[in-house]
């Protein structure tokens, strides 16, 4: 089937969610009455969403047929000096690809959400955010111009600040959201320079006209400096996407959003919010590839990110913890891949681990109901009898994390380790190395979550100091943990549902997709690759099929570290479990860095927390105090008092004063009026 696409289907691709939202939001909510119930607002909400996914894949499916791409204004907001400022689609492979993950995910998560959110207050509330979420994401997604993906940006950034701090009466979650918006401003801060540099000097916000212009661009220099700038936006753009995508270190705002309720880490974590940054970069690859130092720049933040965050997860005993660690370094990952100008690869990695990680993202949440809200996994262990679905289920997943072959993190994983060897920017070594250590490591940490969880000692039920409580420690009267006697359960179908459609395209996508996205024509007029950056054509003469990939890997350094990761794992904490305790006594300088975060927080509350409160002090005292309230306000008060007692004295009721007031003033004027004696 070819043809045009229907801007009228595409157009309710982002309002179907928007409608749900407002009908669960407006009139399901106490502020407004609670016109409708539970039934009724998840039902908006779900149907809204499902209809975006039908018309995503049938978009998709018409531009896999050769429908023509979908380019065009859907309204025109204004027009200044020439400059217009307008809501427009562009509907190309990445675009529909994007569409179909963010509502499939977001799918599963609104169903998911009728089992795990029944007995909050805030449901419908809940559903509103959800719903909000995946209109704000669309729009960022299916945007021809910057005005449009900085709404996009901004807005998933508002609603994750609800998101997160859904539970608002608790201390720990509003402190989360604020810190989660705080440290986003940040990167929009650099993302609005490089949209400002780039609409200074192309003179337009749409993709199309600014890319036409990118050779001139690549000409110019930033005035005042020997920098280019191209170099100088790109960067900029980067610093966007290093707050959105949580990377290095801009990362810190991420774990703490566990605060919020599961499906919404899913949610954020998975398919949204945290690829935002991946895909503006990918759909920005015209720009970047005119500059090598943004590259680099990009790669070695990005090779940060996935070996440091990963030894993070090492660590961690909140389920929902280790796997936020996951997805910090799985963005890295990703970043890499960016780096090494590998667009493509960054982009199918982005699909995979959606699939996958918002898969264990909601296993995790299956547990905590099972466990009764408990978090910890020094708590559980021996779940496999218990919950087989989500037993099996969350196997698959973390199978496909580590990149075991024929699962998709294999395809997606290793194409981005042999897009990295294959690279020659300065950075690239450090790369190799980072990537490689992070497979080790990934397979590490998420085995021992694994095993600790589903395998082993049964160590609930039981009187214990472990703490895992999870989110609704705040906001609900539920008892927290397993009762001695009591024994996990496996989730309703609304939630193990979700888990099993997931699970699917975890596995099989991967194979599916990787000959037609990375060495077909899939992007074909979308991303933009330098002949100066080879590492997409050396993948390229490499790969002889899915199967031969996947057989050639078991002769492969990634597979052996893997291997060796969840070997090791099971040893330390299946056979030997004193051998951690060990390391963690003998090593307590590393473990307490690392407990820590890199003392990151710590950093960020001593230097810019509190260089903010001393500057506002110092504005306080000084300006507001001093200048203001001192001087300006009670120093213009006193000025007028003191003008006031001496012009009290000519107002004492006597005639002679005023008659001598009176012959004063015509003196005084007759000498300011008087010529000069030379006859001016």
């Amino acid at each position: 089937m070819t043809g045009q696409l229907n801007p009228q289907l595409l157009l309710a691709v982002p309002l179907a969610p928007l409608a749900g939202s407002a009908i669960a939001g407006l009139l399901g909510t106490k502020f407004f009455g609670n016109v409708v119930g539970r039934k009724v607002s998840h039902s908006a909400t779900i149907l809204g969403v499902l209809i975006a996914f039908i018309i995503s894949a049938m978009t998709f499916k018409q531009l896999l047929d050769g429908a023509a791409v979908y380019n065009a204004t859907v309204y025109e907001w204004m027009s200044v000096a020439g400059l217009k400022l307008e809501v427009g689609f562009l509907v190309d492979n990445l675009t529909a690809m994007m569409m179909c993950v963010v509502t499939f995910v977001s799918l599963m998560v609104h169903i998911y959400t009728i089992g795990y959110m029944e007995e909050d207050e805030g449901y419908n509330r809940f559903f509103s955010y959800i719903s909000l979420f995946t209109f704000s994401m669309l729009m960022l997604v299916m945007s021809n111009n910057f005005l449009q993906l900085f709404f996009g940006w901004e807005a998933v950034g508002l609603v994750s600040y609800l998101l997160i701090g859904f539970w608002y009466t608790k201390d720990t979650a509003v402190y989360a959201n604020m810190k989660a918006f705080l440290v986003n401003r940040v990167g929009d801060f650099g993302f609005i320079l490089g949209i400002g540099l780039l609409l200074a000097y192309a003179g337009s916000m749409n993709y199309a006209e600014v890319f036409a212009k990118k050779e001139e661009l690549a000409k110019l220099m930033l005035p005042g400096t020997d920098w280019m700038l191209i170099t100088v936006a790109c960067i900029c753009l980067f610093i966007g996407a290093m707050g959105k995508s949580a990377q290095f270190p801009l990362h810190v705002w991420l774990p703490d959003s566990m605060e919020g309720p599961t499906p919404i880490s899913a949610l954020i974590h998975a398919a949204t919010m945290v690829t935002a940054g991946i895909f503006m970069v990918s759909r920005m690859s015209p720009l970047f590839e005119l500059s090598d130092t943004a590259l680099s720049f990009i790669l070695v933040i990005g090779s940060i990110t996935a070996l440091f965050m990963g030894f993070l997860g090492i660590i961690q005993n909140d389920i929902k913890r280790v796997v936020a660690y996951s997805t910090l370094s799985q963005l890295g990952y990703m970043t890499v891949a960016l780096g090494a100008s590998a667009y493509s690869v960054a982009v199918f990695h982005l699909m995979t681990h959606a699939f996958f990680k918002a898969l264990l993202f909601l296993g995790a949440g299956s547990v905590i109901i099972g466990m009764h809200h408990d978090q910890d996994i020094r708590n559980m262990g021996g779940l496999r009898k218990y919950m087989p679905i989500t037993w099996i289920t969350s196997l698959l997943g973390s199978l496909a994390l580590i990149g075991t072959p024929f699962f998709s993190g294999f395809y997606s994983k290793d194409s981005i380790i042999e897009a990295v060897a294959a690279t020659h920017i300065a950075g690239a070594g450090f790369a190799k190395f980072a990537v490689l250590a992070g497979v080790f490591v990934t397979a590490f940490y998420s085995f021992r979550m694994y095993f600790l969880v589903f395998h082993g000692e049964e160590r609930f039920g039981k009187a214990h100091d472990h703490h895992g409580h999870d989110e609704h420690d705040a906001h609900d009267d539920h008892h927290h943990g397993l009762a001695p006697g009591q024994k996990p359960h496996e989730s309703p179908f609304v939630v193990w549902f979700p888990l099993v459609m997931l699970a699917i395209p975890s596995v099989v996508i991967g194979f599916i997709a990787i000959e037609p996205m990375l060495f077909g024509e899939f992007f074909k007029g979308v991303i933009f690759v330098s002949e100066n950056h080879p590492a997409m054509h050396e993948l390229h003469e490499e790969f002889h099929g899915a199967v031969g990939m996947a057989t050639h890997a078991l002769t492969t350094a990634p597979f052996w570290l893997a291997l060796a990761g969840v070997a090791t794992s099971y040893f330390f904490y299946m056979v030997k479990p004193a051998i951690p305790a060990a390391i963690k006594e003998r090593a307590s300088a590393i473990y307490t860095l690392l407990d820590n975060k890199y003392y990151m927080d710590k950093f960020n509350e001593v230097v810019f927390a509190g260089g903010a409160r001393f500057l506002g002090n110092g504005l306080w005292n000084i300006g507001d105090k001093g200048i203001i309230d001192g001087l300006i306000v009670n120093g213009s008060a006193k000025l007028v008092g003191w003008i006031a007692k001496l012009v009290r004295h000519f107002q004492s009721g006597y005639i002679y004063h005023y008659a001598f007031v009176m012959i004063l003033g015509v003196i005084l004027f007759l000498f300011y009026f008087m010529p000069t004696p030379f006859g001016k």
